[in-house]
């Protein structure tokens, strides 16, 4: 189909960019939030965080320092009390210290109910969780409720929207580390399969390992099932060393995780453990460098 831009307007609530944001998007009855945990307390008059919405708390974990995340529910109450209120406990709870702002999705026209919330929350946690960006840290699977297929279209569509605004306000939570390339094409866009790099080494006293990887938007991708060498060296930097640390891999030597790294030569030797030049470790099926074939792009 057709490339449409969309309309998202920002407003700064603190005219600062590390502040509270509130966040629009034409022709959507969605509204949603971005609060740092320390700003709770300035959204108190705010009567559309007192409605039912769906929440997002983002942190970090300090065992693997990857991004974590919580994502729950808040209908309204008779005493006017609905997100802000639930977000203010999760503030107060011990178990929940690990969070540092919170996403919130509300709609402008106070039309969430109980059957919208949660239907909302069980996607949105099933999405986060196949997407394996962040840490999930729902200990039980929220159920979706009993919906009727007119209001699962509905809210499906505000998913849609949603997804594009928690990517603009700074979380790809929904999105694969290994998302296929999008090309545009005579105003249209075509999902194609992204470009298959393979690398291979035989290292002394570890033998042959053998890895897939391919390049996005981000950076370099190490693919899951690829084989990592167990040992590594002073040759490479400190981070990478710390990375092949914590990262899954089996007794066998073989990730269970896709890897996101910031250039072709720090997967090349997350994956060896030792010095590499990723331009030339990695090469497609016909055997060419990823060198050759960014000069073959230009």
């Amino acid at each position: 189909m057709a490339v449409r831009g969309k309309s998202i307007n920002l407003f700064l609530m603190d005219g600062d960019a590390g502040g509270r944001i509130k966040c629009t998007l034409a022709n959507w009855t969605g509204v949603a939030y971005k609060i740092p945990r320390t700003a709770l307390d300035k959204c108190k008059e705010r009567d559309d965080l007192k409605q039912s919405g769906v929440y997002f708390l983002f942190g970090i974990s300090d065992e693997t320092g990857k991004g974590v995340v919580y994502i729950g529910q808040a209908g309204a109450r008779k005493n006017g009390e609905g997100i802000l209120n639930r977000l203010q406990e999760h503030k107060r709870s011990p178990e929940k210290d690990y969070w540092t702002e919170a996403i919130v999705f509300t709609t402008s026209n106070n039309s969430f109910g109980p059957t919208e919330i949660s239907y909302l929350e069980n996607r949105f946690c099933n999405l986060a969780i196949e997407a394996n960006r962040y840490e999930v840290k729902n200990g039980n699977d929220p159920t979706s409720g009993n919906i009727t297929e007119e209001k699962e279209s509905e809210m499906e569509e505000f998913i849609d929207y949603a997804e594009v605004i928690m990517g603009t306000l700074g979380h790809k939570l929904f999105e694969p580390i290994s998302k296929p390339t999008v090309k545009k094409q005579d105003g249209f866009t075509i999902s194609e399969d992204t470009v298959r790099l393979h690398l291979e080494r035989t290292i002394k006293n570890v033998g042959k390992v053998e890895a897939s990887g391919t390049q996005t938007t981000e950076g370099f991708v190490v693919l899951q099932g690829s084989h990592i060498s167990l040992v590594d060296d002073d040759t490479i930097p400190s981070v990478i060393k710390e990375r092949r640390k914590k990262a899954l891999i089996d007794e066998q030597g073989i990730l269970q995780e896709d890897m996101l790294f910031t250039s072709p030569s720090y997967a090349a030797m997350f994956i060896i453990g030792k010095s590499a030049n990723g331009l030339t470790s990695w090469k497609n099926a016909n055997g060419q460098t990823l060198k050759s074939l960014e000069s073959i792009e230009e």
